[in-house]
């Protein structure tokens, strides 16, 4: 949405590669390796218990090789070699997001490693600039930031007795980095956990006093998931065991209707995911039922040249004037809609704005398609109507395109709806 309102866009992963939930990664992946099982007395306390951890401990142990990152990481087979593990864990599931990411058809010009930052010294930096600044203070052996002095209902720990530093620390260090490389606007894309660490985020990025505004960066927090077939919650991954990945939505209803699905519902909502509903081939399904209006227009393509006429594109812009009947005045009107729509989505983040007016547009196309002949004797009113037909579909072509879905040219039939590319028009 916003390259198409004219922005220069970068899609950046950052990738949390570092910090105390890696190290609780690794100590439950060694946990694993030793035969150990989440009740087990001995688990870690902040461990994880889902049955991917499983998964990647027996890759682990069998000294298999993943290819993440551009490199290959192969299991030592130690279960006492901690580093060697942490290693491992992050680039096996590094590769199963790519995965996700590879089949989801979304595509990042920078992959920027939250131990980067440790590793150029970044998140020291911005520890004493912070503390340079005056906005830090010793208590109980921890160092906090006087978040309170920024908005935050109480100042927050940065770095804890052990020496370790909290969450929001290397953000703040990461997003100094990016205001540095010179990104004016930043957008992230997170999860609704990650509410609590907006107001320390920009807390921190306020303490340094280095010309970055108020609000920056901007957020966009999506809520959980849940997903449904038959009117039941499923688990359908083999892979992750206690949660549904994008592939496995994928495998099951396709690429097209797991975006629209996943688009077409404001960020901050919850999202029941029907299985059912996506996979049906009848009006009741939003992707089939916008794809299918993109498809009526190629086959009445098809038949005119089947009965050897030909549409004349600039008669039929000049005979516009023709196009009278209430069908005709509401899918010009819908047209007219569009670049607003696109420019109001790309203002408020809200690509759910263009999910819901495609529908709005093929129910308005379909209502028209249903009353009217296309192909008529009149060659100017012919003309006039497949030009308005040919606009729908490519309104229809541009809006598909910015929520990453196909256009297909046909469509299968479903005799339960009467639908057909084989129709008379």
């Amino acid at each position: 949405m916003l390259q198409a309102n004219g922005w220069a866009v970068t899609r950046e992963f950052y990738y949390n590669d570092a910090g105390a939930q890696i190290a609780n990664l690794a100590l439950s992946v060694q946990a694993r390796s030793r035969g150990l099982t989440p009740d087990h007395a001995d688990w870690p306390a902040d461990g994880y218990r889902g049955d991917y951890i499983l998964d990647v401990a027996r890759d682990y142990m069998a000294g298999a090789t993943v290819h993440a990152d551009g490199q290959d990481v192969a299991g030592a087979a130690d279960s006492d070699d901690l580093d060697a593990i942490r290693r491992f864990a992050v680039a096996w599931l590094r590769r199963e997001q790519d995965l996700d990411l590879r089949a989801f058809g979304v595509v990042f010009n920078v992959y920027f490693l939250e131990s980067s930052l440790y590793a150029d010294g970044k998140v020291e930096a911005t520890v004493r600039d912070l503390i340079a600044a005056g906005h830090t203070y010793e208590q109980e052996g921890a160092l906090w930031l006087k978040t309170t002095d920024f908005g935050d209902d109480k100042d927050r720990v940065m770095r804890k007795t052990d020496g370790g530093y909290t969450y929001f620390v290397p953000d703040v260090a990461y997003h100094v980095d990016k205001w540095r490389r010179g990104f004016e606007r930043v957008v992230n894309e997170q999860g609704a956990d990650h509410h609590s660490t907006i107001t320390r985020v920009r807390a921190g990025l306020q303490a340094l006093d280095i010309g970055i505004p108020k609000g920056w960066p901007e957020y966009v927090l999506h809520q959980m998931v849940t997903v449904m077939r038959g009117g039941e919650e499923v688990k359908l991954s083999k892979r992750a065991g206690s949660y549904v990945t994008v592939r496995d939505l994928i495998d099951e209803v396709g690429r097209d209707a797991t975006r629209y699905f996943l688009i077409a519902r404001k960020t901050d909502s919850q999202l029941v995911f029907d299985i059912d509903l996506a996979r049906a081939q009848t009006n009741d399904n939003p992707v089939f039922y916008i794809q299918y209006a993109h498809a009526r227009v190629c086959s009445v393509r098809r038949q005119l040249a089947e009965r050897g006429l030909s549409w004349d594109q600039p008669n039929g812009l000049a005979h516009l004037h023709r196009l009278t009947e209430p069908h005709e005045q509401a899918l010009l009107l819908e047209l007219s809609r569009f670049p607003e729509v696109v420019e109001t989505a790309a203002l408020h983040l809200d690509p759910q704005l263009v999910a819901q007016y495609l529908r709005d547009l093929a129910a308005a196309f379909h209502a028209w398609y249903n009353s009217h002949h296309f192909i008529v004797e009149d060659a100017d009113l012919r003309d006039a109507r497949l030009s308005l037909a040919e606009g729908t579909r490519q309104v229809l072509a541009n809006g598909l395109d910015l929520l990453g879905l196909s256009a297909p040219e046909a469509m299968l039939r479903d005799d339960s709806v009467g639908l057909s590319a084989a129709e008379t028009v």
